[in-house]
C-alpha cells in the first residue's frame, strides 16, 4: 500500500517537523535586495501636484498648435503653484502668448487658448490671473 501524498494542511499547530532537508533549502535561498528608489507617497504627491490636461484641453491644445514643451509646462506649474499660494480656486495662467484656464483645485487645465483666438475669448467663473 502506498503512502498519502504529503497535506501540509493536515499537521496540527505545534507539529511542525523541520528536517536538514528544509534548513539546506532555505539557507541557500537568497534574501530580496532592499528596495532602491523613492517612497511610494512621495511618488503619489509629486503625481498628484503637477498640472494634468482634460480631454477637452488636449483637444484645443491639438487644434490651435499649442507647443506644450517642457519649459512651458514647467512655467504652467509654477504659475499654478502661485496661484495655489493665494487661495485661488479657477485661474487663468499667462505663459508667452497661450491662456490656460486652470481649475487649481484639481491641477487641471480646463482649456487653452492661443494669442490670434484670445481676440474675442471672454474668460469667465475665474478668480485670479497669473503671468507665467
Amino acid at each position: 500500500m502506498s503512502s498519502a501524498p504529503h497535506n501540509p494542511a493536515l499537521i496540527p499547530p505545534g507539529a511542525i517537523t523541520v528536517t536538514p532537508l528544509d534548513i539546506a533549502a532555505t539557507e541557500g535561498a537568497s534574501k530580496a535586495p532592499p528596495v532602491q528608489g523613492p517612497a511610494f507617497g512621495d511618488v503619489l504627491a509629486e503625481k498628484a501636484a503637477q498640472v494634468q490636461f482634460s480631454g477637452h484641453a488636449i483637444q484645443r491644445v491639438r487644434r490651435r498648435g499649442i507647443e506644450l514643451g517642457a519649459a512651458t509646462l514647467e512655467r504652467l506649474q509654477q504659475g499654478v503653484e502661485r496661484a495655489a499660494g493665494k487661495g485661488a480656486r479657477e485661474s487663468v495662467v499667462f505663459v508667452d502668448n497661450t491662456a490656460f484656464v486652470v481649475s487649481v483645485r484639481n491641477r487641471t487645465v480646463i482649456t487653452a487658448v492661443d494669442r490670434d483666438h484670445m481676440k474675442d475669448h471672454v474668460f469667465t467663473n475665474i478668480d485670479s490671473a497669473v503671468i507665467a
